[in-house]
């Protein structure tokens, strides 16, 4: 009789860590008398309806692959639930490849298409996701975070040090822009443990905001540090901002087109730039001689070279995602809680309202980001409370204290409107 297969796919963006994922969970098919076989390039050719390329994997593929950056299996952004005509596709290149077990590592786009499979499936193929973003917005148990991200945290940490000192060096600001369409986590991570000058985060704006109040946030603590005897620094800007800017933003990359999930491609969104304009603008304005460069962190990040961190939590993720599989489960995501494997219902990950996977953003009332804040050298309501801190900041430019304050205050406001 012809032993039941395991399929591994990818989608979505890169993350250090997929590697540890695929051995894992090939390695522990094998010990579970299965065959694992790998898909490549995620959901496309499944979507497509057509045969996908894929790999017998074996012992040898990958006893030392967890070592590595990258995904042997590659990845892609298809969305197998685009329609019902894909999602019944998907299904039935599935059964013809013979699969009786799918892990799927990815993140929330990914996650959800998983759980329509499970869906459509009907327990003929069980079904088991594996969280996977360096921009850690998956809402696991725990507060734990999404693997991958503890390495991007800290290769961009490690460019980030070398950033400051280069503004030290040079007497100059950077405008960084760091990945995270929905969380700030990565950004507010990177610019806490390399000790950078300001992180500046989606959850700080209402929800529509304006490029003013980001650049005056950023002008603000050009300002305040200059105040304080430090003409140079780095603000650290999570590249979600540019959708809670608006379309304004959006439109000036040109005439940008959406992936199959309807997001917008924030690579090619030029953030940095506009937001570089826009503060040596008010800069200019408020009589401020600084130099301002911009620079994109992000995809240098998610192909690294797992920290160990990565490498322990993703071996236990795969093993845990192939038990639950094994045990009769399907339709769940595979998480750590307590140290213990934790499947979580694809369903109780839903958001009702809009029927996608819930993101998880930077909680702005925990100690985690109140001391990240209290480190950062950033306007704050006490420095308009005290006439000779007004004074001090005010000094700095063409303003006088009253106009200081009535143009920058708002800022110091969390969330500023």
């Amino acid at each position: 009789m012809a032993r039941e297969a395991l399929a591994i796919l990818v989608g979505g963006g890169p993350a250090p860590g997929i590697n540890g994922v695929i051995a894992a969970a090939a390695i522990e098919a094998f010990n579970c008398g299965l065959r694992a076989i790998g898909i490549y390039d995620g959901y496309r050719d499944l979507a497509a309806g057509g045969r996908p390329k894929t790999v017998e994997l074996t012992f040898d593929h990958v006893s030392r692959i967890h070592t590595t950056g990258g995904s042997i299996l590659r990845t892609s952004r298809t969305n197998p639930a685009k329609d019902e005509a894909t999602l019944e596709r998907c299904v039935t290149a599935l059964d013809a490849l013979g699969i009786r077990y799918l892990v799927c590592i990815g993140g929330d786009d990914t996650t959800y298409g998983a759980a329509k499979i499970a869906e459509r499936a009907r327990g003929r193929i069980g079904v088991a996701t594996v969280p996977k973003t360096i921009d850690n917005d998956l809402p696991l148990p725990d507060d734990a975070p999404t693997f991958g991200f503890e390495t991007a945290r800290s290769v961009g940490a490690g460019v980030l040090e070398t950033l400051m000192e280069d503004a030290r060096t040079t007497t100059r600001w950077y405008v960084v822009i760091c990945m995270g369409r929905k969380s700030g986590s990565l950004s507010l991570g990177m610019c806490k443990a390399s000790g950078s000058t300001v992180a500046v985060l989606p959850e700080e704006f209402s929800q529509k905001t304006t490029l003013a109040s980001v650049a005056d946030t950023i002008v603000g603590s050009i300002v305040k540090g200059r105040s304080l005897g430090r003409e140079y620094g780095v603000a650290v800007v999570a590249e979600g901002i540019a959708e809670r800017i608006g379309d304004d933003v959006l439109s000036s990359g040109g005439n940008l087109s959406r992936d199959s999930f309807g997001n917008v491609p924030l690579a090619d969104v030029p953030l940095g730039v506009i937001l570089r304009d826009a503060v040596r603008k008010r800069l200019s304005e408020i009589g401020v001689n600084s130099v301002v460069h911009t620079k994109d962190i992000g995809y240098e990040l998610r192909c690294a070279k797992p920290v160990p961190f990565d490498m322990d939590y993703t071996r236990t993720l795969g093993f845990g995602a192939v038990r639950y599989l094994v045990d009769g489960g399907s339709g769940a995501l595979i998480a750590l809680s307590g140290g213990r494997v934790t499947p979580i219902t694809l369903e109780n990950l839903l958001d009702p309202s809009t029927g996608r996977i819930r993101t998880r953003q930077v909680d702005l009332a925990t100690e985690a980001y109140r001391v990240a804040r209290d480190y950062m050298v950033r306007l704050e309501p006490s420095d308009f409370s005290d006439p000779a801190r007004v004074g001090r900041l005010a000094a700095q430019t063409n303003l006088k204290p009253g106009e200081f304050s009535g143009q920058f205050e708002y800022v110091a406001t969390s969330p500023p409107q």
